[in-house]
């Protein structure tokens, strides 16, 4: 009977050990710092600048993306451009919704939905008009740097104040 006993105590000294060492690792993950918000969000955007005779473009695009865990970013930015062309000078404002998809580490996909407010001078002549424009691209993607083209869907030369539905992409995220 004592043997018995002995065995009962001896398991169950044992489970509760088993027990302890569980609790003690479940303490551990339980105190991992767990991310927030912010730690998704990263702030970057494209910066752009053409020089010329009697041409001067100025391109600043600040923007914030949310980063998904499947490779997915959802963000919203805001742009401003500065053309001046010979007498023709134009100030556009757009600001923005960016999705970005990176199915390989190095290619990334975006779609770009903007909505362009412009106010250009020819002369002593003024015109302010808006027009929305969705740019579907495909970019080179290294670390925090992407470069690569993008293609107005919605691109009508006689609203756009740019010459092509195609544009490049240089974007920066941090």
């Amino acid at each position: 009977m004592r043997k018995i006993v002995f065995i009962i105590v001896l398991l169950t000294g044992f489970t509760g050990f088993a027990q302890n060492d569980d609790d003690d690792a479940n303490d551990v993950v339980q105190q991992l710092p767990q991310p927030t918000f912010w730690d998704h969000v990263r702030f970057g955007g494209g910066l752009g600048f053409g020089f010329g005779t009697n041409n001067t473009t100025i391109n600043i695009s600040p923007s914030a993306i949310y980063d998904f865990r499947n490779g997915f970013a959802l963000g919203l930015g805001v742009g401003y451009l500065y053309a001046k062309n010979d007498a023709l000078r134009s100030n556009v404002i757009s600001p923005g919704i960016i999705t970005l998809y990176n199915p390989a580490d190095e290619i990334q996909l975006s779609a770009e939905f903007e909505h362009l407010f412009i106010n250009q001078k020819f002369g002593s002549a003024s015109d302010s008009y808006d027009y929305p424009a969705l740019y579907l691209g495909v970019a080179y993607r290294t670390g925090w740097a992407a470069f690569g083209m993008r293609y107005d869907v919605l691109y009508d030369e006689r609203d756009s104040v740019f010459a092509s539905a195609f544009s490049p992409v240089i974007r920066f995220y941090f």
